[in-house]
């Protein structure tokens, strides 16, 4: 499909950061991907297991968790010692995003960014609510910034010269697609030049874990003795979500602004919608709207699209309706596999981490595995299942769905 003429609404994909428990780096990144390198198991970090009678962490979580972020040699150490795992991981995807793209002659003064995720560093201030809990005079004063959800967006604005706006934006799971199509529309307005889209690592604590099992969200003990085999999207033995650490940035910035030689995608239609409710609850006639949105606004038709990058946490309801929205607007035959059955679901960052996974597909013209797809809920479905798969594609739309009833869609194509 030829792609529209230039114009100030013709935005451009031009950088990409990515952190995750596969892969640090988008080389790696997709290496693991279309390996289908997995890092489940149980979770380890200290405020991640409900404290025992003892104060021993006594009830595991399964899930994936990254290695130390490989912080640039320019980050300061003093800067290091006060900055939370998701301002670590913040500042690795960023750096890699940022010389991606080739910021370094960019007016700091044009250049925005978006944080997505609201209340992202929750297991550091379980942990310092423990450790001060009897002395809370000894309180670090960082506290105080460390809670607001300006945080990230002064820890990040602080080390990369962006001076022209940064603000968080929070729609749960939805965060990370969110802030992509906010960094879009802000470049679209002229509000900036380049625009940066930051799906922040949300830092689970124990309290999160349990909360989002007691509610049936989050995978149970079903699979235990086999971690690998928990997180399994649109699988039929699906247990629910399996979280998985991850980070990841997008650079967005006019086709016709400062002539990036390769970016990897241009941007063609976005959608959003509420659903009226405070519950987690799948709505389908949501799902449809933004898909149908995001394909209005691209001027394309449902047969246009080659590839589906789905929600698909493993839900037992939402998978289910995911699948019908997609055969509602008449996608059942673009191809579709399940980042999240290999990098577990990074809930705030999910969403900017399956566009990073999308568009590093797109580059490499291969699909990346499901796994664990043993028995699909839908069989008539283009699956990619057990194996990377050659696939040369153009057009691409990617779904994002957060509780409190937000819906999201964005459509990509190839440049």
């Amino acid at each position: 499909m030829a792609s529209p003429q230039s114009d100030a609404r013709d935005v451009v994909v031009t950088g990409l950061g990515v952190t995750t428990a596969v892969g640090q780096g988008k080389d790696d990144f997709v290496a693991a991907l279309l390996d289908g390198r997995h890092a489940f198991g149980f979770l380890q970090r200290p405020g991640r297991r409900t404290p025992g009678p003892s104060g021993d962490g006594t009830e595991p979580f399964l899930g994936a968790e990254m290695g130390e972020p490989a912080l640039p040699g320019s980050i300061a150490a003093r800067t290091v010692r006060t900055a939370s795992l998701s301002a670590r991981a913040a500042l690795t995807t960023l750096h890699e995003a940022w010389h991606d793209a080739g910021l370094d002659d960019a007016d700091p003064s044009r250049i925005g960014l978006v944080v997505g995720g609201s209340n992202v560093q929750q297991r550091e201030l379980t942990l310092l609510h423990a450790r001060y809990a009897d002395r809370p005079e000894f309180l670090r004063p960082t506290y105080g910034m460390g809670f607001m959800d300006s945080d990230l967006c002064g820890f990040c604005t602080e080390q990369f010269p962006i001076r022209g706006f940064a603000h968080t934006l929070g729609g749960a799971s939805a965060s990370g697609l969110l802030a992509v199509l906010q960094a879009v529309r802000a470049v679209q307005s002229g509000q900036a030049d380049v625009c940066i889209a930051l799906g922040a690592l949300m830092d689970l604590s124990y309290w999160e874990c349990q909360a989002f099992r007691a509610m049936g969200a989050m995978g149970s003990h079903r699979w235990a003795d086999d971690p690998a085999a928990a997180c399994r999207p649109f699988d039929r033995n699906h247990d629910g979500f399996i979280f998985g650490e991850a980070c990841a940035a997008v650079v967005v910035e006019r086709a016709d602004g400062r002539g990036h030689p390769a970016p990897y995608a241009r941007f063609r239609g976005g959608g959003t919608a509420m659903d009226g409710t405070r519950n987690p609850h799948p709505s389908l006639e949501g799902e449809v709207a933004v898909i149908e949105a995001a394909l209005r606004e691209a001027g394309m038709p449902a047969s246009a699209v080659d590839y589906v990058n789905p929600h698909g946490t493993g839900s037992p309801t939402g998978d289910a309706v995911e699948l019908q929205a997609l055969a509602r607007s008449g996608l059942t035959h673009a191809r579709i596999n399940a980042t999240k059955s290999i990098t577990g679901h990074g809930l705030t960052a999910a969403g900017a981490v399956e566009i990073v996974a999308t568009l590093l597909q797109m580059r490499e013209q291969k699909l990346h595995p499901t796994r664990n797809l043993v028995d699909p809920l839908d069989e008539t479905f283009p699956w990619v299942r057990e194996k990377a798969e050659d696939f040369a594609f153009r057009t691409a739309v990617s779904l994002s769905m957060g509780f409190g009833g937000i819906s999201s869609a964005i459509c990509l194509e190839k440049c």
